[in-house]
């Protein structure tokens, strides 16, 4: 009988334990749930401010989304005193050499690209992850490009874009992303009439 009340004293022992670390979790979690919103906000906008030119309102309260290819493409888009100053998409691929790369593209008003940035890969070091600005050229030479006379295909498949030297394969698969990005753009953005034309001002959804 000792034996089956102490048991017994243990199991209700942990079954305390447990429901109270849950309660501290979840009030944990209301605590800063609006301090990491915040956080996450900012980076975002800081990622935004870094491919697009000045903005004066928060991107990321004006978020389009579209499911694509089984993943989701955002459009962050920007304003300046009310009229449009452009659009940053974070895009995706998962044709790199090591899967899925990331990337935020930066589009002005008429569709050139702005900038791009890297947010994730996979690449292999010295090689493919030479599609990261900050390792390697390769990117900047999208910047000021129009996807409409810019042919996004690598020049050995008959397209504009020089490939890294012995990274085809992660070439080819950021030219995947930045035409995706370019696709969504185009078609729900401009296409769409999402944005006005005349005054640059952005429709509701």
């Amino acid at each position: 009988m000792a034996k089956e009340s102490s048991f017994k004293n243990m199991a209700l022992t942990l079954l305390v334990i447990c429901f109270v670390s849950s309660g501290i979790l979840v009030g944990v979690y209301e605590l800063t749930k609006d301090a990491i919103d915040a956080v996450r906000v900012q980076k975002i906008n800081r990622g935004i401010a870094e491919v697009l030119p000045p903005f004066d309102n928060n991107p990321s309260e004006n978020v389009h989304k579209k499911c694509v290819d089984g993943d989701t493409v955002y459009v962050y888009i920007a304003t300046k005193d009310g009229k449009n100053a452009g659009a940053a998409v974070q895009t995706f691929t998962n044709n790199g050499y090591g899967g899925r790369i990331a990337l935020l593209v930066g589009f002005l008003a008429d569709g050139t690209i702005n900038s791009i940035n890297v947010i994730s890969h996979n690449e292999t070091p010295g090689l493919g992850d030479k599609i990261d600005h900050k390792k390697h050229g390769f990117s900047l030479q999208f910047h000021g490009k129009h996807p409409d006379t810019y042919k996004l295909v690598v020049k050995k498949e008959g397209g504009d874009v020089d490939a890294i030297t012995a990274s085809t394969i992660s070439s080819k698969a950021f030219c995947d992303a930045v035409a995706r990005a370019y696709a969504v753009y185009h078609e729900d953005v401009m296409k769409e009439g999402e944005w006005d034309g005349n005054t640059g001002a952005t429709k509701q959804q």
